[in-house]
């Protein structure tokens, strides 16, 4: 029998980040983007005060960069700062994005502040306490000496006996997600069967729960940097019972949300009737943020009277501007709106499977194109042909070699669509 305890798992801070690649975005939006990882670090903190914390476990990447901004490391500073003076422990693992090789300023941690380090052929073992002074758990880990780090560092860790509970702290890349850097590569396996209560990890950015008993968890990251990264961010509470029963809690820390939402063409005959429901999805999606403002990714899809006139030269363009416009300026209020972008994957009244009966060239067009998108093989095989000529740009090369089959299966059926539509044109004229 241990004694009970609460504890906040948390990951990914990744303080000051960039935010790359918004155009167009107002000064405003610039500016509550590039503070939002530390507001996201102030709520973090309300949550550890709030949920009484005997202690918090950081999981890697708590920068965005190796070379650590200054600005970072005295936020991070202040806020262990306030943390360790309410006799709250914390302790660190370093990830590939702030492994122990970046710069770094010389700046003293409070004492409370346990940083793990990367030497070592096992991963340290030191005690963590509550509030109160009891044993609570013997907490592991290993920060990651440079970015790159492909070996199993779940291997390094072995339980020392003494201590009621024993929680493993590890930035890694469990059972090779395709989606992350395969870094510190590892096995849900190989980590169930460790014999610790609780394997705390950071690396991916939404949260999971891997597994019960022992538990395998990514809380993800704490604010999203991108629209890949949609929805709430946060942290998770964990209370661990005198017979070591455990309970998550999740809580939320965005300061912004992104979002991504799709809007249908479907039965709207007329401009007006998608303009209003473009306002639509953006209205429910500043309802849906509880205040906070929201980056929102907006895509147009079904089958519809107003395919065609999306498809012509910056349709999708002109659309985003005004909906910028209608929104109205992020100055004017806190709860804004930013429509990051509006893409288009929407298909024409007619039926492609109807033209793909029909006699000449069209009928044949589009069967081929049928069968190329629904042939993955086959998918390829015509759009290396069809752009063999781009080839030598080496950014389009590069684009090109990243795309999915799924995203090759919607370029052929875009294709068929503006084809098709153009035909129809012709014949019409």
């Amino acid at each position: 029998m241990g004694v009970p305890f609460t504890f906040v798992h948390a990951a990914d801070l990744h303080l000051d980040s960039p935010f790359k690649g918004l155009t167009k975005v107002p000064e405003a939006v610039r500016q509550r983007l590039r503070e939002s990882t530390f507001e996201a670090l102030r709520r973090l903190g309300n949550v550890v005060k709030q949920e009484g914390a005997d202690f918090v476990v950081l999981a890697g990447d708590l920068y965005d960069a190796a070379d650590r901004s200054l600005r970072a490391q005295l936020r991070l500073q202040r806020m262990l700062a306030d943390w360790t003076a309410e006799g709250i422990g914390v302790f660190v693992v370093h990830g590939n994005h702030d492994p122990e090789s970046g710069r770094q300023a010389k700046l003293d941690w409070p004492a409370g502040v346990h940083v793990f380090g990367s030497a070592g052929s096992a991963a340290e073992c030191v005690p963590a306490y509550r509030r109160s002074g009891e044993l609570a758990a013997h907490v592991y880990g290993i920060s990651y000496p440079t970015a790159a780090v492909t070996d199993n560092l779940a291997m390094r860790y072995r339980k020392q006996e003494g201590a009621p509970f024993h929680l493993a702290l590890l930035h890694a890349n469990v059972d090779g997600d395709p989606a992350h850097d395969n870094y510190a590569p590892c096995r849900l396996a190989e980590l169930a069967a460790a014999g610790f209560d609780y394997w705390a990890l950071g690396h991916v950015h939404d949260r999971r729960v891997l597994h019960e008993y022992p538990h395998v968890v990514y809380p993800g990251n704490i604010q999203g940097r991108s629209v890949r990264e949609t929805g709430e961010k946060g942290v998770y509470v964990v209370r661990v019972s005198e017979a070591g029963e455990v309970r998550l809690d999740f809580r939320g820390t965005s300061d912004v949300l992104w979002m991504e939402k799709g809007v249908s063409i479907e039965g709207a005959e007329r401009e007006q009737q998608l303009k209003d429901r473009l306002l639509e999805a953006a209205e429910e999606a500043r309802h849906s943020a509880g205040g906070r403002p929201v980056v929102i990714r907006l895509r147009l899809e079904g089958r519809g009277v107003l395919h065609d006139a999306l498809l012509a030269d910056s349709a999708a363009e002109q659309w985003l501007d005004e909906l910028r416009e209608w929104l109205g300026s992020p100055e004017e209020r806190d709860d804004w709106v930013w429509p990051e972008s509006l893409s288009v994957r929407t298909a024409g009244a007619a039926n492609l499977r109807g033209l793909a009966a029909e006699e000449g060239f069209l009928g044949e067009f589009v069967r081929r194109g049928i069968r190329a998108s629904e042939d993955p093989a086959l998918g390829r095989e015509l759009t290396d042909e069809a752009l063999d000529v781009f080839r030598s740009q080496p950014k389009i090369r590069e684009w090109l070699s990243s795309r999915s089959d799924e995203d090759r299966a919607e370029l052929i059926r875009r294709a068929m669509e503006l084809t098709a539509s153009m035909l129809r044109d012709e014949d019409a004229g």
